[in-house]
């Protein structure tokens, strides 16, 4: 025979609820000073952005000058292929 669904009353009964730990124990949990915690990566990496000044002068260089090869076709090519991957990602 199937139970029906509904309730039942339970057999277990429920002890006395008691208290662990009081408000003292964790007043005496102290933070360490900023400067005496070590570095992490995320901070070394917000210190500075990770670029190539010299690499990016080079380039700026070539541009004023017009010898920097820049192609439409490839430019276009790129930001099709972004844009793609972008909605590739959005929710239906």
């Amino acid at each position: 025979m199937v139970d029906s669904i509904g309730q039942r009353p339970l057999d277990r009964k429920i002890g006395a609820v008691s208290r662990v730990g009081t408000l003292a124990a964790a007043k005496s949990v102290t933070k360490q000073p900023q400067a005496a915690q070590a570095p992490t990566v995320a901070a070394q990496l917000a210190a500075a952005a990770p670029v190539d000044t010299a690499r990016v002068e080079r380039i700026k260089q070539a541009i004023a000058k017009g010898e920097y090869p820049l192609s439409p076709t490839t430019i276009a090519d790129t930001l099709i292929a972004a844009r793609y991957e972008w909605m590739s990602h959005d929710q239906a």
